[in-house]
């Protein structure tokens, strides 16, 4: 007798969590998708830091999903690079007990046709708890990058602070970048703010340095690195953070 197994239906687009997804390319390998996130629980008072560079598991396709809870006074950083899939997610959920504390640096970097996204939930559901999230894109082709975050604070969470800035670059008129940070605010003493903007190399910059003698090349590649590093300057340890910007770098080099 054979049973049938509990898979997940398909997402579709009017689901706002998905909205930018390649659906084509996720409907392939969808029933061998695992079905649940990683769970990551942080105690109270500890810190813990995670780093993930997006990993392509099957016909070209990742999926990172994450729910993470970080209890009252604990802190968890985490930095995510998205880069080498041809349909990339990296999807977060975050719940913060009082005091606790959720930085995220993300970097999305893409090329070709490639479809990369950071998908983010992040939960103030108590009191005196902060975040912070920082999200860099470098497009080119005809690559689309999205980061779609969403911060919900509890009617009783007084006293939040949170913030998101998203910025994405944009070296091919052809690719897309899509920015959509969301405030979900029931508290009245809060501190929350968010922006985003979708811009090109300056020009004026540019110039500049040509005019002390740098070759355009490597005048893109440094102002390249310097915006990518916004993502990964909250990385206290030394090692970890020159780790995932070699791998970041690596990436720029196809882009630039």
């Amino acid at each position: 007798m054979m049973t049938a197994t509990n898979v997940i239906p398909l997402p579709t687009r009017r689901d706002e969590a998905w909205r930018y997804a390649d659906l084509d390319a996720l409907a392939r390998v969808w029933g061998d998708v695992p079905q649940g996130p990683e769970r990551i629980t942080v105690a109270a008072g500890e810190t813990l830091t995670k780093q993930i560079v997006l990993p392509v598991v099957m016909s070209g396709v990742s999926i990172t999903d994450l729910d993470v809870v970080i209890e009252a006074g604990a802190t968890f950083a985490l930095h995510l690079l998205a880069t080498d899939a041809d349909y990339g997610r990296m999807s977060v959920n975050v719940l913060l007990h009082e005091g606790a504390h959720f930085e995220m640096g993300g970097a999305i970097l893409g090329n070709g046709d490639q479809t990369l996204e950071i998908v983010t939930q992040v939960n103030h559901a108590h009191p005196n708890a902060t975040s912070n999230q920082v999200v860099r894109s470098v497009l080119a082709g005809h690559a689309t990058g999205s980061f779609l975050g969403k911060v919900a604070v509890a009617r009783h969470a007084q006293k939040t602070d949170a913030s998101q800035s998203v910025k994405a670059m944009l070296l091919d008129r052809t690719a897309t970048a899509n920015a959509k940070p969301e405030l979900e605010i029931y508290a009245d003493d809060v501190k929350c703010a968010h922006g985003a903007t979708v811009g090109e190399l300056d020009k004026a910059a540019l110039f500049y340095m040509a005019a002390r003698g740098i070759p355009p090349q490597l005048a893109r590649k440094l102002m390249l690195q310097a915006f990518i590093a916004d993502a990964f300057v909250s990385l206290n340890d030394d090692a970890a953070r020159e780790a995932i910007e070699t791998r970041a770098l690596a990436a720029l080099e196809g882009l630039v």
